[in-house]
């Protein structure tokens, strides 16, 4: 079989453990051939590809971002998008396509399923917003970095007696903050879910001095006061019609620090959150989601994406898991209010 493989979205730690147990599993188990295609669904549209053989892949699993680039291209934001990519994979002999990527990715492979494609996603994000799966690989690894900044910034903190805010990534689901957060033990996580109250959080920051230590705010980029709008970078938007967010760390410690009457410094953590080698964990599941993405295509099966459920992989709806966000419920937020302050 004639397997097609593209990474689209932002980088993620892990793409590579995914790219390297696809063509292991295909090209040893089942005699396959495997075609990469550069830069996401640009190089689907344009037939810019790649053949994928064992020697391509070694040494790549430790690696971080993707051997094959990556692009927010969207096919059906461009005239004749759709065709091309569907000449394309007929042009090149393309019988099954795994794409690995995020709600956008998805999204275009689901409604290529829907016009014939066989098509067996891979779910990526840092974010772990993606429905219809418990974690998504790239994740744990974003945590362990924001983890590690932030128990490095309690003691500048507590040394400077200042307030040190993180901005973190998570667009609309505060996933990162949260795990981050209760891990690094901040003072405050504040999440796009839950908009918070500028009073409580400057009150929380004031405790905190009181008890002879300094507070350190976890702040996600979509994250916002009640009554208030998302801070945003640049007015632009890319090609699935997202708004460049990032800003409110600046923003909220400049706030904090009128009214405490104390320093307050923002750290925006940025693309090192999803830059770098991936960990055990990321790596371990994303070989796990490639090798079930071969079976899957080996099945016969199409419209689906590999998920983890428990300790399990399993197969959903490509529709099911794109349909919305997976959102921080009010019940994982509680569990951190407990420590704030």
């Amino acid at each position: 079989m004639r397997i097609g493989i593209l990474t689209g979205g932002g980088d993620c730690p892990g793409l590579n453990a995914v790219i390297r147990a696809v063509v292991r599993k295909g090209v040893t188990g089942h005699g396959d051939e495997v075609v990469g295609f550069r830069d996401g669904w640009r190089g689907v549209m344009d037939g810019d590809s790649v053949p994928l053989e064992l020697a391509s892949v070694r040494g790549i699993l430790p690696r971080g971002g993707t051997v094959l680039g990556t692009s927010r291209t969207n096919p059906y934001a461009v005239d004749g998008g759709p065709e091309r990519v569907l000449a394309s994979l007929e042009r090149l002999g393309i019988e099954a396509l795994i794409p690995i990527g995020g709600e956008d990715t998805l999204g275009v492979a689901t409604r290529l399923g829907e016009a014939g494609v066989r098509v067996v996603g891979v779910p990526k994000t840092i974010d772990n917003d993606l429905d219809a799966t418990d974690y998504t690989f790239g994740f744990d690894t974003a945590v362990g970095v924001a983890m590690e900044a932030i128990d490095r910034l309690h003691t500048t903190g507590d040394s400077h007696h200042r307030t040190l805010v993180v901005e973190v990534m998570g667009r609309h689901a505060g996933w990162i903050a949260l795990h981050a957060g209760m891990a690094g033990g901040a003072s405050v996580v504040l999440v796009p879910e839950h908009p918070f109250d500028v009073d409580a959080v400057v009150e929380h920051c004031r405790h905190r001095f009181a008890s002879g230590f300094s507070p350190i705010v976890v702040v996600s980029e979509g994250a916002k006061p009640a009554n208030g709008d998302l801070v945003l970078s640049t007015g632009a938007k890319d090609a699935f019609g997202h708004v460049r967010l990032g800003g409110i760390g600046p923003a909220l410690a400049a706030l904090i620090e009128e009214r405490t009457g104390r320093e307050a410094r923002a750290v925006v953590l940025g693309h090192i959150q999803r830059g770098g080698t991936p960990s055990p964990f990321d790596r371990v599941l994303a070989t796990r989601f490639g090798l079930a993405a071969v079976a899957a295509v080996h099945d016969g099966a199409t419209g689906i994406m590999v998920a983890l459920r428990g300790t399990d992989i399993v197969r959903v709806r490509l529709s099911e898991a794109t349909a919305q966000l997976k959102l921080v419920p009010p019940e994982r937020y509680a569990e951190a209010e407990v420590f704030f302050g």
